[in-house]
C-alpha cells in the first residue's frame, strides 16, 4: 500500500468526516475544471483538516458574517482558494451561492483566483502573496488582545486561525511574523501548517530541509504534530490548542496533497493545474462521489449548513451582552467597529493648528508628525502605534502611549523589531480586524521591505498608515543607502494609496488628520530628517485635502509657477521671491499628496496649475513629473543614486537649489 492508499484508508476511517470532507473536494475538483484554471491539490489534502475546525471549533455565524466577535478565519496559503470558497457555500453564506463556485476566476466572480478581501463575506483578509496571510493574522490577534484589553472578554474573546503551506514558511515574512507573535505570546492564534512536502518545482526537499517544528519552539510557540487525514487526531490537537493561553500554537499536519487523485496525488501536477478529464474521474471513484458536476448530497449539504449555524446562539447571547454594557462603553465601541471618528476631533484638530499658528517653528516633518500624534492619539484611543525599531528616528512614539506587550495588552505601542515587513502586514490584519487604527514607522527608503504589504493595503482598501520618515537625501551622512530617490515615484504608482509629502508642521498636521479619517484608502507619510519652515500662518481649510494649492500667488497674470513637495516648498518659495526681484512673476504651488490632487475637479486642477510655463523641484527621481511639467528638463531633481555628506552639502552638489529654480525659470521665460 503506497502513501496516497494509506492516507486514503486513514481519512476513510471516520465515514461520516471523510463524506463531508469529499463535499470540499468535489466543489473544489469541478471548480478549477470548469476554469481550466487553479489549484486543486491543496484542497483536497486539506479537507479534513478545515472539516474539523469548521464543524466543531471555529465560531461564527454564517447568518452574521460581520459578528465582531467571531473567529478570524485566514487561508494563508490562498492559491487553495476552492477550499475557503467550498466552505462558505457549505455552510450557508449568503453571498456564495453555487453558481459562484461555477465562476471560479471568471469575470465579475466572488470567487477571484485567490481569496479577496471585500469580495465576499467571509474572506477576512486578501491572501496570495504567500506568508502575508500568516503575518495579517498576527495583527488579527493582535487587534483582538488590545480590545479585550479596553473593552473586556465578555465582548471581545475570540481566536484566530490560519492554514497555511511550506511556501508561506519558506518566505522571510513568516520568520518575522512567528517571532513576533511568539514574543508577544498571542496565545488565540492557531497555525494548521499543512505539511504535503510539495511545491511548484516539486519536492520541498529541493529547497527546504529545516526543522520547521524547531524553529517554531525557538519562537515561543507550543508546537504540537498530527496526522492531517486523521479527523480525530485533528480535533485532539486543535482541543489543546485551545487550551494553550500562554503560547500560540503551530500544529503540523501531515498531509497528502491532492487526495483522492489515484496518479497525480502527492505530486506537483496536481498542485496548480485541473486534474484533468480521466484523473477527474478516478478520484470520484476513489472517493466514492457523485459523477455530476458540483454535486452534493442533500443530507451532507444539510449537516454543513448546520454547522454554519452553530454559532447563532453564542452570536445572540453575545448581542445581549453588548446590549448590556453601560452606554458610554458600547457607544465607543459601536463607533470604533465603524471607523467614525470620536466626539471632539474636530476641535481637537483646530486647536493644534491654532497652536501652530500662534508659534510658528522651524522643525523637520517627523517632528511635526510627533506634534500631530500627540493631539490624535489623545483623541483616538484606537490608534495603535509602533516603529520598526526606529522609534527615536521616526519619532512615532508620544505621551499617550504606554508598551503593548505580552502581559500589558492595554499598551498602544508596538516595538515590531527589524521587521519593516511583518510590520506592514500586522498593520494590514490590524485594519481588517476592525476597531484599530494601525501606524507604524521606518525609514522611507526601506519601505521597499514593506512594499508588498503596502500594497495589499492598498488593494484591499483599508486605512493603515505607513510612517516613512528621512525622506530624500537631505538625510545626509547615512549616505546612499538609505537615502531615497525611485521611492516616491514607484510608490506614487501604485493605485489606492496616498502618498503625502507634507512641506511644513501645518501640512503634516492636516496630512495626519486626513490619513486618520480615510478608512479606505491607506496613507504614507513620507517626513523629513531636517527642519523646514512653516509656511502657514493661517486659515481653517485642510488645503492638503485638495492635494496641491496655491501657497503664493501673484498679482497679475503668472510668468512661471512652480510645484514642490516637502522640503522644497520651503526652497521653491525663495526662488519665486528672487525671481520678484527680477521681475519674474512666479507662483508656488505646494503639492503634498498628487493621488488627492488628481480626484479633483478638472477646473481647480487648472486653477492651480495655471497657464505660465511650469517648473518641479523635488530631492528625489524626477520620474511622473512630466504629468504636471513640460519636460524633465523642467524638473529639478535626481536621476542618480544620492552620496554620502551633509544634506546641505548634496544639494548643493546635485544642483538642487533655489538658484537652479531660478535659472531654469528664467530659461522658460526669457526662451
Amino acid at each position: 500500500m503506497n502513501q496516497h492508499s494509506r492516507a486514503l484508508a486513514r481519512a476513510g476511517g471516520n465515514a461520516a468526516q471523510f463524506a463531508l470532507a469529499n463535499c470540499i473536494r468535489t466543489l473544489s475538483i469541478d471548480a478549477v475544471e470548469a476554469a481550466q484554471s487553479g489549484h486543486p491539490g491543496a484542497p483536497m489534502g486539506l479537507a479534513e483538516a478545515a472539516t474539523v475546525l469548521w464543524t466543531r471549533h471555529l465560531k461564527f455565524d454564517a447568518s452574521r458574517p460581520d459578528w465582531p466577535d467571531r473567529d478570524r478565519f485566514v487561508l494563508s496559503n490562498g492559491h487553495g482558494s476552492m477550499l475557503l470558497y467550498s466552505l462558505l457555500y457549505l455552510t450557508g453564506f449568503q453571498d456564495m451561492p453555487l453558481d459562484e463556485l461555477k465562476r471560479f476566476r471568471q469575470w465579475g466572480a466572488r470567487t477571484a483566483g485567490h481569496p479577496e478581501y471585500g469580495h465576499a463575506a467571509g474572506v477576512d483578509i486578501t491572501t496570495g502573496p504567500l506568508g502575508q496571510g500568516l503575518a495579517g493574522a498576527v495583527g488579527m490577534a493582535i487587534a483582538e488582545r488590545s480590545l479585550a484589553a479596553s473593552f473586556g472578554s465578555e465582548i471581545v474573546d475570540h481566536r484566530t486561525w490560519v492554514i497555511c503551506g511550506d511556501g508561506c514558511l519558506m518566505e522571510g515574512i513568516s520568520q518575522e511574523a512567528i517571532s513576533l507573535a511568539g514574543h508577544l505570546k498571542l496565545g488565540k492564534l492557531t497555525v494548521l501548517y499543512d505539511d504535503n512536502a510539495i511545491s511548484i518545482d516539486g519536492d520541498t526537499a529541493k529547497a527546504f530541509s529545516e526543522d520547521t517544528r524547531g524553529r517554531f519552539e525557538a519562537a515561543g510557540w507550543q508546537v504540537l504534530a498530527c496526522d492531517g487525514h486523521d479527523v480525530e487526531e485533528i480535533d485532539r490537537a486543535i482541543e489543546q490548542a485551545k487550551a494553550e493561553t500562554a503560547r500560540p500554537t503551530l500544529i503540523a499536519m501531515k498531509t497528502v496533497i491532492g487526495l483522492g487523485a489515484p496518479n497525480k496525488a502527492g505530486t506537483a501536477s496536481v498542485h496548480g493545474a485541473p486534474l484533468g478529464a480521466e484523473e477527474r474521474t478516478l478520484a470520484r471513484q476513489a472517493l466514492g462521489l457523485s459523477a455530476g458536476d458540483f454535486e452534493i448530497p442533500d443530507e451532507l449539504l444539510s449537516t454543513w449548513r448546520e454547522a454554519g449555524r452553530r454559532g447563532a446562539a453564542a452570536r445572540a447571547a453575545w448581542e445581549e451582552r453588548l446590549a448590556a454594557l453601560d452606554t458610554g462603553r458600547r457607544t465607543e465601541f459601536e463607533r470604533r467597529l465603524k471607523g467614525e471618528m470620536p466626539e471632539g476631533f474636530d476641535a481637537a484638530i483646530a486647536a493644534a493648528k491654532a497652536r501652530l499658528y500662534a508659534e510658528p517653528q522651524k522643525m523637520a516633518t517627523r517632528k511635526a508628525s510627533q506634534m500631530a500624534l500627540e493631539t490624535l492619539a489623545e483623541i483616538c484611543p484606537e490608534l495603535i502605534g509602533g516603529s520598526a525599531d526606529l522609534t527615536g528616528s521616526n519619532l512615532t512614539r508620544v505621551s499617550a502611549m504606554s508598551d503593548f506587550q505580552a502581559g500589558t495588552p492595554e499598551g498602544r505601542y508596538i516595538s515590531y523589531g527589524v521587521r519593516e515587513f511583518g510590520m506592514a502586514a500586522a498593520m494590514n490584519g490590524m485594519s481588517v480586524h476592525g476597531g484599530i487604527i494601525p501606524y507604524g514607522g521606518t525609514f522611507l527608503v526601506f519601505s521597499d521591505y514593506a512594499r508588498n504589504a503596502i500594497r495589499l493595503s492598498a488593494l484591499m482598501e483599508v486605512g493603515t498608515v505607513f510612517v516613512m520618515t528621512h525622506d530624500s537625501i537631505g538625510l545626509g551622512e547615512d549616505g546612499p543607502t538609505h537615502q531615497p530617490v525611485e521611492h516616491l515615484a514607484s510608490l506614487r504608482a501604485m493605485p489606492n494609496l496616498n502618498v503625502f509629502r507634507p512641506a511644513d508642521a501645518v501640512e503634516t498636521l492636516e496630512c495626519w488628520e486626513l490619513a486618520v479619517r480615510n478608512r479606505k484608502t491607506p496613507s504614507l507619510l513620507a517626513l523629513s530628517r531636517q527642519g523646514v519652515p512653516q509656511l502657514r500662518s493661517d486659515g481653517a481649510e485642510n488645503l492638503c485635502a485638495r492635494g496641491a494649492y496655491v501657497l503664493e500667488e501673484t498679482e497679475g497674470a503668472r510668468d512661471v509657477t512652480i510645484l514642490a513637495t516637502g522640503t522644497e516648498v520651503a526652497l521653491a518659495v525663495e526662488a519665486a521671491r528672487t525671481l520678484g526681484t527680477q521681475g519674474i512673476r512666479a507662483a508656488v504651488v505646494s503639492m503634498p499628496c498628487w493621488e488627492l490632487f488628481d480626484a479633483q475637479p478638472a477646473e481647480y486642477r487648472a486653477r492651480v496649475l495655471g497657464l505660465a510655463p511650469r517648473i518641479a523641484v523635488e530631492a528625489a527621481s524626477r520620474f511622473g513629473w512630466t504629468r504636471y511639467v513640460a519636460s524633465e528638463a523642467d524638473v529639478i531633481g535626481l536621476d542618480h543614486f544620492g552620496a554620502s555628506a551633509p544634506a546641505d552639502v548634496l544639494y548643493e552638489k546635485f544642483g538642487i537649489t533655489a538658484d537652479a529654480v531660478v535659472r531654469r525659470a528664467l530659461a522658460l521665460v526669457e526662451g
